[in-house]
């Protein structure tokens, strides 16, 4: 059987606070959550895995943020840098640009490879690939005798124009081998110039090496029978080996999904121009889809730059379990901490700290009987005695009150990140559909498409789980690039030996990958600019793409200078193995009004007002709800106001709109 039609598969997507599972078997999609377990994912991982009944799955996708999680909280490797003599300093000194340009107490963050860990290899290659310098092998051998008392865990290597003549690293990776560790090279992690990201990313590489491969390889010996594959930042899946031989790949391996997932669906069901909102329970993740999914080669993460591609995604610290609580001013603020999983919303059974989701609930907005479908109870009497111990909380006049200024300073949070991705870029929300999923985004969504001015929200089907069904949609995805820097005019025979070369590499790896052929295709970009600039724009490889270089310019700066010589500075492929995707059926049409189980009083917008309750999983296409309305299922809920009617599409979407 090939790669590309595997039908018995588990998609798994562990967050800060649930761990979701999407199962598919014979076409039909199961969904189920367990509570992640942060200090060792993979214990939530082989719970839910023991709860598919039947023949063990044979292949599970995996959105893992053990990588993130490790450089955030700077829990990798004891890792060292060896590069040029006399460029020990270069991810110390970074660039001339600052993030806070007029903080005059800012810090930076300090380096993955410390003082005293950074060593000069005495060679030189020069931009041509030429050798000035041999490499001195005397003094190399020096070092790696110093690095052998260090108690090293992981070895990072960055030579000045190794992307043009990698015969030193390759060099210094064979000396490096008898010490058994993970050696990471930046002719292979990212050969491409500017050697601050370039040796930035492939620090960030190696100090995360050792743990995703001892996770990956723990996971993969736990699920018996059963292949992994593990989702990149870039949106595609890879074997976990080869996840693990680059871990700085899946950076964003969680959030990914979530967009993988929304982009096929919103595709499928029509809409071409979509926003994804993507809530959960520690964080919220948002992006801008234009007919296809943004992918950037100029991330930063913690303030270290990641030059290798990922998708466009801000993140803000704005999720289910953020804690509210009173800053140094007095003033109330929620997040970026969160409550995670361990100990939770005070609503779970163990957390004090008052959170975005006990707001909800004294909102009168969650209901006990649909949080994961009844089996795990809301200990809703918990909140009044947390409160009372919280002393800032006496405050307010009421209860409502101060969980209504919760939502409102959480939304405020959203509706930034919504803006840095759209207005701040040229883009106007007005004339996109705000997609929504996460277990808590559906709360939260209306207000903030009211806020924008956004036509209508969507929330597709199983929306707390839908990152995981990303995992399922994505196909298999590998990014090669390599540096020209020469005239675009003239560079016809260097193009074609280039994309010859990377071509070469990426079949055969897809092919590794388990992938037919037919079922492989390439995309090949090239990266412009006009001589003399000092930043890129990438556009599609064609017949004329120095033209399409041009109008892109015109269309990002507002103007082009079709008499200035363009310049050729790298050359792209992205390699794509197409795996099989579950189907989006169209539902027939239903006659009558939707019934709903009861109603209750909820608070919205500083209102106490009567909302019907209907159960999603009793909705039909064509069904029509009016707000105050709550539509509640197993993995989520959504509210919808009084300004806002909800329609039920062919594909089971809830379509609410003003």
């Amino acid at each position: 059987m090939s790669r590309g039609f595997i039908s018995n598969r588990i998609g798994v997507d562990t967050g800060g606070t649930f761990t979701d599972f999407v199962v598919i078997r014979h076409g039909e999609v199961e969904i189920f959550k367990e509570l992640s377990t942060p200090q060792q994912p993979d214990q939530a991982i082989m719970k839910g895995i023991r709860r598919v009944e039947g023949e063990p799955a044979r292949e599970i996708i995996h959105g893992s943020t053990v990588a993130t999680n490790a450089l955030i909280e700077r829990k990798g490797a004891r890792t060292a840098l060896l590069t040029t003599e006399g460029f020990e300093d270069v991810v110390v000194i970074g660039r001339q640009t600052r993030r806070e340009l007029y903080n005059i107490f800012v810090t930076r963050p300090e380096p993955l490879v410390p003082d005293g860990m950074r060593f000069g290899v005495r060679e030189r290659t020069l931009y041509d690939g030429s050798i000035e310098t041999p490499l001195d092998e005397p003094h190399l051998q020096s070092l790696i005798d110093r690095l052998r008392r260090q108690g090293l865990e992981s070895v990072a290597v960055s030579l000045l124009y190794s992307f043009a003549n990698s015969e030193h690293e390759n060099i210094i990776f064979q000396a490096l081998e008898p010490l058994r560790i993970p050696i990471s090279l930046s002719s292979q992690i990212l050969p491409e110039y500017r050697e601050y990201e370039r040796t930035s990313t492939t620090v960030i590489n190696a100090y995360l090496a050792p743990l995703m491969s001892l996770y990956l390889r723990r996971l993969q010996n736990r699920l018996t029978g059963s292949a992994l594959r593990v989702m990149q930042s870039n949106g595609g899946a890879v074997q976990a080996k080869t996840a693990a031989d680059a871990p700085v790949r899946t950076i964003l391996s969680g959030p990914a999904g979530g967009v993988v997932g929304a982009f096929h669906v919103a595709e499928a069901c029509g809409y071409e121009k979509i926003i994804t909102f993507d809530m959960g329970g520690t964080s919220t993740d948002v992006s801008l889809c234009e007919d296809e999914i943004k992918v950037t080669h100029e991330s930063q993460v913690d303030g270290m730059p990641v030059g290798i591609p990922m998708m466009d995604i801000h993140t803000v610290g704005a999720g289910g379990g953020s804690i509210a609580e009173l800053d140094a001013g007095g003033a109330l603020k929620v997040g970026p901490q969160s409550a995670g999983a361990e100990p939770g919303p005070i609503c779970y059974g163990k957390g004090e700290q008052l959170t975005v989701t006990d707001a909800n609930v004294i909102l009168g907005r969650l209901l006990p009987q649909f949080f994961l479908g009844g089996t795990m109870p809301l200990a809703t009497d918990r909140i009044e005695p947390a409160l009372r111990k919280l002393e800032w909380t006496r405050g307010w006049k009421s209860r409502e009150e101060l969980a209504q200024g919760v939502i409102d300073i959480v939304n405020n949070n959203m509706e930034q990140a919504i803006r840095l991705i759209s207005v701040e870029r040229g883009h106007d929300p007005r004339d996109f559909t705000l997609f929504c999923f996460g277990g808590a985004g559906g709360l939260h969504a209306a207000s903030l498409a009211r806020g924008l001015g956004m036509p209508r929200v969507v929330v597709p089907r199983h929306p707390g789980a839908l990152s995981a069904l990303g995992l399922l949609l994505a196909d298999a995805r590998k990014d090669y690039s390599r540096t020209l820097l020469m005239d675009a005019g003239g560079a016809a025979a260097k193009l074609k030996a280039s994309f010859g070369e990377l071509h070469k590499i990426g079949l055969a790896e897809l092919q590794a990958e388990g992938f037919k052929k037919s079922e492989i295709r390439a995309l090949d970009f090239v990266d412009l600019r006009y001589r003399g600039q000092s930043y890129e724009l990438t556009v599609p490889l064609g017949a004329h793409f120095i033209d399409t270089f041009h109008k892109a310019h015109e269309r990002r700066y507002g103007y082009s200078n079709r008499g200035r010589t363009v310049e050729l500075v790298n050359v792209r492929t992205t390699f794509l193995g197409r795996t099989a995707k579950p189907q989006f059926k169209k539902a027939p049409k239903q006659r009558g009004r939707p019934v709903p189980l009861d109603t209750r009083p909820v608070w919205i917008d500083r209102k106490r007002v009567r909302a019907a309750i209907y159960d999603r999983t009793m909705l039909r296409h064509g069904h029509v709800i009016r707000g105050p309305a709550i539509v509640g299922e197993y993995s989520s809920t959504t509210l919808v106001p009084p300004d806002f009617r909800c329609l039920v599409d062919a594909y089971l979407n809830l379509v609410l709109e003003t």
